[in-house]
């Protein structure tokens, strides 16, 4: 696959990421709003206002520069930048933010139909290159993350769904991906420690540590130390650092105690 079609695909993906989340805040009641996300610190009000902020930076807007206040969920740098998006926020509706993000998404998405991106190594446009995004990085974090919190949104407001699509299936591939960083950094297994995890509806995935200490993908070994199955949903929770998984929703063989804290340290995303 060239890279303008993979770059295309990550488009694609997002376009539909937009519609399915504006879709599902149009639908929710104004008590839905308050209820409070897994996200510390964020109710669906202001799920909202950070995607539409996140947005917002990719359509060229100004960037909104506030005074985050006391906000302890709100860890380091990043954390301080992506609250501004949503302090900047306060007080806007329901209303105003689903069409800020349809406005902003639509504005980007033309800019992609009539320039569509060719080389993924390139620098990301305005703050996202600043932090060394490429354009690649860019373009496959939107759809995860759009996806991520219609997720937050349909678990805080008990409407669950949507988790088959596209999207849902580019986040977890991609999630899947830092396997190995979480056996070999995050938990410190010892060389020659593997690790196996099936979650239902995508291939099979197996790292290996290796005598340097790095975990990198192996093939499916025939007994690994530890082998974890899961559906899709429980692995994204996980890998997203949402929330516990309810019990028997992650079956652990193997080394058990390993598997457990693989299941402990998963949570990749910020």
């Amino acid at each position: 696959m060239s890279d303008s079609e993979r770059l295309g695909g990550f488009v694609e993906v997002w376009w539909q990421a937009i519609h399915d989340f504006t879709g599902l805040l149009e639908e929710l009641t104004p008590e839905d709003w308050t209820r409070p996300t897994d996200l510390a610190g964020w109710d669906v009000l202001a799920v909202a206002a950070h995607v539409a902020h996140l947005e917002a930076m990719q359509a060229g807007r100004p960037l909104e520069e506030v005074e985050v206040g006391d906000a302890p969920h709100a860890q380091g740098l990043m954390g301080a930048f992506t609250e501004q998006g949503v302090v900047a926020r306060r007080g806007h509706g329901p209303d105003q933010l689903i069409t800020e993000i349809r406005e902003c998404a639509t504005a980007r998405h033309t800019q992609l139909l009539d320039e569509p991106p060719r080389d993924g190594s390139t620098p990301a446009p305005g703050v996202f290159g600043a932090i060394g995004w490429t354009t690649e990085v860019l373009l496959r974090n939107r759809p995860l993350d759009v996806w991520m919190h219609e997720q937050d949104v349909r678990r805080a407001v008990g409407r669950p769904g949507n988790l088959d699509g596209p999207a849902a299936v580019h986040t977890a591939d991609y999630l899947a991906e830092s396997l190995g960083f979480v056996l070999g950094k995050r938990v410190g297994a010892t060389p020659g420690t593997s690790l196996v995890v099936d979650v239902a509806g995508h291939p099979t995935r197996a790292v290996a540590v290796g005598e340097d200490g790095r975990a990198r993908p192996t093939e499916v070994p025939a007994e690994p130390t530890t082998r974890l199955a899961m559906d899709r949903e429980t692995f994204i929770v996980l890998a997203g650092g949402r929330r516990t998984p309810e019990p028997g929703a992650v079956t652990v063989s193997g080394d058990v105690a390993l598997g457990q804290r693989v299941v402990e340290l998963m949570a990749v995303t910020p």
